[in-house]
C-alpha cells in the first residue's frame, strides 16, 4: 500500500476498527476513510453505493460486524445473521465495482466446526456441524469468506479473508449483556473488588461510565447492590463478595491482543496477496482464508483466576454449570500465518494488565 493510498477501514469505532485505524496511523498512512453507523448505515445498500462512488477508496478493511457474546449471539439470531451477510454483501461488492485494489475481510474463529479438531486449520473449514449458539454469525462470516473468494476467482479481485481468534483490547465492549467473556470477567471482578472494600466512590464511578440498565452511580444503594446480584457479583450474609462465572470454567479459549491483530492485518495487505493464500497446484481454490491468532489457549477458570491476582480480589468465583459451555476448546493453528511472515507479540498477562489499567484510567 502506498502511503498516501485512500484507505477505508469500515467499523472504525470498534475494538478492531479502532485498533486498524491506530496501526496504520503509527505506519504514516493519514489518507484513512471513516464513517460512523450514523454516517453510513452499512446495510441500506443504496447507502454503500452512494459512498464508494464518492469516495473511490483504494484499499478497504471490513471490520464493521454485529457483535456479541453467547447471550447475545443466541438471543438476537436473526440480526446476528442478516445484519453481518447484509454489511458484507454491500461492501464487498461495492468495491469490486469500484475498482478496490485490495480488500480484508475480518471473520472469526466460530466458523469452525463445534467438534472441530485441534489446533483449527483452515482446511477443516465445512466439515462438520458448527456450535448452535453462534451459528448464524458463524455462517454469515463463512459467507464473507466465500463472498471474497468468488470474486477473486470470477473477477480477479484481491479480497483476502482473515479470521481472528477472540480478542481483547482498547475500546473493548464491556456491557454485561453482550460483552464477550474476557472484558465482562475484568469488570464483574472489578465490582466484585470495589464491593468487598466497601468502595462505592468505585462502584458509582463504573456505572456512571458504563450503567448496567439503566442505574448508574446516582441510583440507591438497594438499586445498585441489586443490579450487581443480578449479574452475579453478590455480597453475602459474611460480607465475602462472590462473582458468578457462566458455564463450569473448564472451556479453553485463545486470546489476542487487538492491537497485535491489527499489526498482522496491516503487514497482510502491505505484503501478501489473495495468491499467497493457497497452494498453486490446488484443483480447487477453497479454504484461503487465514487464522489469526497465538496458537495458545487458557481455560476460563485460568483466565478468571489470573483476572483475579491482576485485581487482588479476595473474594471467591461460583461457576454457574446451568449456562452453556459453548465449545469446550478452542484453539488455532496459526502456521499458516507464521509461514506468511507475523507472530504475535504480546502474551495474555501483559494483555490483561494493559487493558485493566486501560479501563480504569480511559
Amino acid at each position: 500500500m502506498d502511503v498516501n493510498a485512500k484507505i477505508y477501514v469500515a467499523g472504525h469505532r470498534g475494538l478492531v476498527g479502532s485498533a486498524l485505524v491506530n496501526n496504520l496511523k503509527s505506519k504514516g498512512y493519514n489518507n484513512i476513510i471513516t464513517r460512523t453507523h450514523a454516517e453510513l448505515d452499512l446495510t441500506d445498500t443504496v447507502s454503500v453505493s452512494q459512498f464508494f462512488d464518492q469516495e473511490k477508496p483504494d484499499y478497504v478493511f471490513l471490520a464493521a460486524a454485529k457483535v456479541g457474546g453467547i447471550v447475545a449471539n443466541n438471543v438476537y439470531r436473526a440480526e446476528f445473521i442478516y445484519e453481518n451477510l447484509m454489511i458484507q454483501n454491500n461492501v464487498v461488492h461495492q468495491s469490486y465495482l469500484n475498482g478496490v485494489k485490495k480488500l480484508l475481510f475480518l471473520g472469526s474463529t466460530c466458523i469452525y466446526p463445534k467438534n472441530c479438531p485441534q489446533p483449527m486449520k483452515e482446511d477443516y473449514l465445512l466439515t462438520d456441524i458448527l456450535e448452535y449458539t453462534n451459528e448464524p454469525y458463524a455462517i454469515a462470516k463463512i459467507a464473507g469468506i466465500k463472498l471474497c473468494e468468488s470474486y477473486n476467482l470470477q473477477y480477479g479481485t484481491n479480497f483476502i479473508s482473515v479470521m481472528p481468534t477472540n480478542l481483547y483490547g482498547p475500546n473493548d465492549n464491556f456491557d454485561l449483556e453482550k460483552s464477550h467473556v474476557l472484558p465482562a470477567l475484568i469488570r464483574k471482578i472489578l465490582l466484585g473488588k470495589a464491593l468487598e472494600e466497601g468502595n462505592w466512590s468505585a462502584v458509582n464511578k463504573d456505572l456512571d461510565k458504563l450503567p448496567i440498565e439503566g442505574v448508574s452511580g446516582a441510583d440507591t444503594e438497594d438499586a445498585k447492590l441489586q443490579i450487581l446480584n443480578k449479574y452475579g457479583i453478590s455480597k453475602g450474609s459474611n460480607d465475602e463478595v462472590s462473582v458468578e462465572i457462566w458455564g463450569s470454567g473448564k472451556p479453553r479459549r485463545e486470546f489476542l491482543w487487538s492491537e497485535d491483530m491489527a499489526d498482522a492485518c496491516v503487514f497482510i495487505m502491505q505484503e501478501r496477496d489473495f495468491s499467497d493464500t493457497y497452494e498453486k497446484n490446488q484443483k480447487y481454490i477453497r479454504n484461503t482464508h487465514i487464522n489469526i491468532g497465538t496458537g495458545v489457549d487458557i481455560s476460563i477458570k485460568d483466565l478468571a483466576q489470573l483476572i483475579k491476582e491482576q485485581i487482588d480480589f479476595k473474594g471467591t468465583f461460583v461457576f454457574n454449570t446451568d449456562k452453556p459451555d459453548g465449545t469446550m476448546v478452542k484453539r488455532t493453528d496459526v502456521a499458516k500465518l507464521n509461514g506468511l511472515g507475523w507472530k504475535h507479540k504480546i502474551d495474555i498477562q501483559t494483555g490483561i494488565m494493559i487493558l485493566i489499567d486501560w479501563y480504569l484510567n480511559k
